[in-house]
């Protein structure tokens, strides 16, 4: 499964975007997945796993530099988006609690 072919070079960025980011989290699924396989069929328990400060460091601070692999590509696209230049056509939706309205100040 895979998003639509772009239509325009923002669209591409988009593509681009989700395919970094789904990689990430597959690469995360991954990594927890063995991890859960390996303790639980594990006769032996590794005494430095559940308590030492080496290994509290690490998975507070490998979440904060994931998020922030996520995170600034997130935002250059977001500043990218922003942008708009001579739109078409300006439509104004606005939501009531039974209906919607819709305003085109273009015209």
């Amino acid at each position: 499964l895979n998003l639509q072919d772009s239509a325009s070079p923002l669209m591409e960025q988009l593509t681009f975007f989700h395919d970094h980011t789904l990689m990430i989290l597959t690469m995360i699924t991954i990594l927890v997945s063995y991890l859960m396989f390996s303790l639980f069929f594990n006769n032996y328990i590794n005494r430095y796993l559940l308590e030492g400060q080496t290994i509290e460091i690490i998975w507070t601070i490998l979440p904060a530099i994931i998020l922030v692999f996520i995170a600034l590509p997130s935002l250059r696209l977001l500043y990218l988006l922003d942008e708009i230049s001579n739109p078409w056509l300006t439509l104004k939706s606005i939501g009531h609690q039974w209906y919607w309205s819709y305003e085109y100040s273009d015209f």
